[in-house]
């Protein structure tokens, strides 16, 4: 009988489900995140008595086949990069992407990642940074005793600076998007980095097409569906019920053959 490594192979991939829904739920609320779902697929199956088998010497075959699966396991996770809502904050250095695109970050290790967080604050020198001090890449450089400063939808960064009615143009932000945005590596700190999966990152100009416009003063909410979430997590929960039950009905039965004399 299989039927006790079976129903463990369903309680662990329960677990897991479980633990993906858990993480959706807590960063309902983080600036720029994407929910993920538990993907699975069932394990190889045990043949016993194979399809289009002689079953007389008239030449009668067999229209189906005895085939036991064994289990079920997990394949991956699915991150959803559908766009979330946009919440207004008023805050000048504030940003939110409308589409796909990626903001692209300097890290400290000379690497670069990505985020949907255009939560971004000014370092010591000016530099614009995100919330972790991390440079925004292209390089943006806020001039001492600027007065406001004001991003268009396209990505340029134009400054007031003291009393001069004519704004100052301090660069141009650029976008990254990629081939397979799934394959991009979750790292935390909202960011993500290119993987062999993802390809290589796309350079351009937001408003070009299919990579999205910059909107200042708002950031991207989590499109993590709340309702939705809690609606997996009891239908998973019930899952795993269903699965210990199977071992212990499987135990059960084990035990009253060996009773048997």
């Amino acid at each position: 009988m299989k039927a006790l490594g079976i129903a463990a192979t369903g309680m662990l991939a329960q677990q897991t489900n479980v633990d993906v829904i858990s993480n959706n739920i807590a960063n309902a609320n983080t600036t720029g995140f994407k929910s993920s779902r538990a993907a699975f697929q069932d394990l190889i199956y045990e043949t016993r008595q194979r399809e289009g088998a002689l079953t007389a010497q008239e030449g009668s075959t067999r229209p189906t086949g005895v085939d036991v699966g064994l289990g079920v396991q997990t394949a991956g996770t699915v991150r959803l990069n559908t766009q979330g809502g946009l919440a207004q904050t008023e805050n000048q250095l504030d940003m939110a992407i409308d589409g796909r695109g990626y903001f692209a970050v300097n890290l400290p290790d000379g690497s670069r990642a990505y985020t949907r967080d255009g939560s971004f604050q000014l370092s010591a020198e000016g530099q614009l940074v995100t919330l972790q001090g991390y440079e925004v890449d292209p390089g943006i450089v806020i001039p001492e005793n600027t007065v406001s400063v004001e991003v268009s939808g396209e990505g340029t960064v134009m400054a007031f600076v003291e009393n001069d009615p004519e704004p100052v143009e301090l660069g141009q932000l650029t976008l990254a998007t990629f081939t397979n945005d799934g394959g991009l590596k979750a790292t935390g700190n909202n960011l993500l980095q290119a993987t062999v999966a993802s390809g290589d990152p796309i350079q351009a100009n937001p408003g070009d097409p299919g990579v999205g416009m910059i909107r200042q003063g708002y950031l991207e909410n989590s499109n993590v569906n709340i309702i939705q979430q809690i609606t997996d997590l009891i239908s998973a929960q019930r899952a795993y019920e269903m699965n210990s039950k199977a071992i212990e009905t499987a135990d059960q039965m084990m035990s009253t053959a060996n009773q048997i004399k």
